[in-house]
């Protein structure tokens, strides 16, 4: 399996084990309001990473190249149902916006981690 495979599996495996660890964390350590905004920011951000991530797949298949235009054309879609949902549960006061804002940062943190674990790997093993 190539670098980019290992990556892409690593963080979209981390992003549910993130969003499962924070939600228990955030139901039993903090208030309901940051906890829902854990949820919801993690739900909101993984499954937008989810849908990119096929949305992608789909428009580099070589049989059939998609128009970088749909392509775009999608991620704005996600981009503005995703601003308004966010607008919504802060303007309803569902969620409290600092855990919305940690939530949010599910994909963030995985990116991170599965960039230090492929260093690691790339630094022990020219050790060796």
């Amino acid at each position: 399996m190539n670098i980019q495979q290992r990556l892409l599996t690593f963080v979209t495996r981390s992003n549910w084990v993130l969003l499962a660890s924070i939600t228990l964390l955030g139901l039993v350590a903090t208030s309901p309001s940051f906890a829902r905004g854990l949820i919801f920011g993690g739900l909101i951000v993984t499954i937008n990473f989810h849908l990119l991530a096929r949305t992608l797949r789909k428009a580099f298949r070589p049989t059939q190249l998609a128009s970088p235009n749909v392509v775009l054309v999608k991620y704005y879609i996600r981009f503005i149902i995703s601003g308004v949902i966010i607008f919504l549960l802060i303007r309803q006061q569902v969620v409290n916006p600092i855990g919305l804002f940690i939530g949010l940062s599910v994909v963030v943190v995985s990116i991170v981690l599965a960039t230090m674990v492929e260093l690691k790997k790339l630094i022990f093993k020219e050790a060796v």
